[in-house]
């Protein structure tokens, strides 16, 4: 699932869930595209519960202060908005879901293949639910969407709460596995 803005200097924010291997974790891959560069990725091992058995919640969290990706209300990956560094702009973006090929990118090593054979491949939805600032096409009204008159705007919504910031220190020491701040040179926004 991908929110993502028109043109080469695109925003994104992306929910990639990875692998399905007998004996291995599914993983949960986000990555955070500011002006046509990602390769801002975090990963977690989604271990503390099996997302094939049921229906879960992945929801996005973005105001002009932070950006909070959470399974399940658990926070899984925060960005904060630190003056003048990268941040997403406030733009038109739409909303995506789709099934791909990540073999080239998304296995452990080239060896791995899809198997085809347990083909056809199916993403289910339920309970499907936007909240967002409606926009024109063009984005000429972008600057009413920090308007404190949308929930996600309120100060409450500007920082996790005593208990997500909790339960986010727990995903990071226990299941994140990969993190572009560490795993790589990366932009100005980590360290954060």
């Amino acid at each position: 699932m991908q929110l993502t803005s028109v043109g080469e200097a695109h925003d994104e924010l992306d929910f990639e869930i990875l692998g399905n291997e007998e004996s291995r974790p599914i993983r949960l891959n986000t990555n955070i595209f500011i002006d046509g560069y990602g390769n801002r990725e975090k990963t977690v091992h989604l271990s503390w519960f099996d997302p094939t058995a049921d229906f879960h919640n992945y929801t996005l969290l973005w105001n002009h202060r932070q950006i909070v990706f959470f399974v399940d209300e658990v926070p899984v990956r925060v960005m904060r908005k630190v003056d003048g560094k990268s941040y997403p702009a406030t733009r038109p973006m739409w909303l995506q879901a789709s099934l791909w090929n990540g073999e080239p990118w998304a296995m452990d090593t080239d060896q791995k293949k899809i198997n085809w054979a347990y083909g056809p491949f199916r993403a289910y939805f339920k309970d499907f639910k936007v909240d967002g600032c409606p926009v024109d096409g063009e984005g000429s009204d972008l600057a009413s969407c920090s308007s404190p008159e949308y929930w996600w705007n309120a100060e409450r919504y500007w920082k996790l709460d005593e208990a997500q910031q909790m339960a986010y220190e727990h995903v990071l020491e226990h299941y994140q596995t990969a993190d572009y701040c560490i795993d790589r040179p990366h932009p100005p926004e980590c360290g954060l």
